[in-house]
């Protein structure tokens, strides 16, 4: 049964972290699919780069296993994001879709495999969606990510639809 119970009494940063990292995976697919240069397309792109900024940033305070320091190399992933949004927002300032799309696409990529890596067993994510199922529980959504991802792919495909 899931327990939401675990989150609510996690330390704050992790709290922040999770505020920020949900609206982020729900706004990806609106933002990268959308029409260009829409008026709903701006917002949740607004969103998303605020909701991604602060996961990014919020990253920095969760130290539960450092490598280097308090530091691990996830928190990489959270330097690279804050250079990806600088990036991405600026080419979008200069017009240079090309560079924009390029920059939120690949910083989407960034989010899908941070947010698998959730997943593992021992972690936050695995004890309150999977209730701790283990490796068994981390296959499957694996498993189903990528089955999700394939038929996005095939539907994009078949319709012609530019990708993001």
């Amino acid at each position: 049964m899931t327990s939401f119970a675990l989150l609510f009494n996690a330390p704050i940063a992790v709290q922040i972290h999770v505020a920020g990292a949900v609206p982020a995976l729900l706004l990806t697919p609106l933002v990268l699919w959308r029409a260009r240069r829409d008026r709903l397309h701006r917002l949740a792109g607004y969103g998303w780069v605020l909701a991604m900024a602060v996961t990014a940033i919020s990253s920095f305070w969760i130290t539960g296993f450092g490598v280097v320091g308090p530091f691990s190399p996830i928190h990489l992933l959270s330097v690279l994001t804050i250079f990806g949004l600088v990036t991405g927002v600026r080419a979008a300032i200069r017009k240079d879709m090309r560079g924009h799309r390029a920059a939120m696409t690949n910083m989407s990529w960034g989010l899908a495999a941070a947010g698998l890596l959730n997943f593992l067993p021992g972690r936050l994510t695995n004890r309150i969606v999977l209730d701790g199922a283990g490796w068994d529980g981390f296959t499957a959504v694996v498993v189903l990510a990528v089955l999700a991802g394939g038929a996005v792919w095939w539907m994009r495909r078949a319709t012609g639809a530019n990708h993001a």
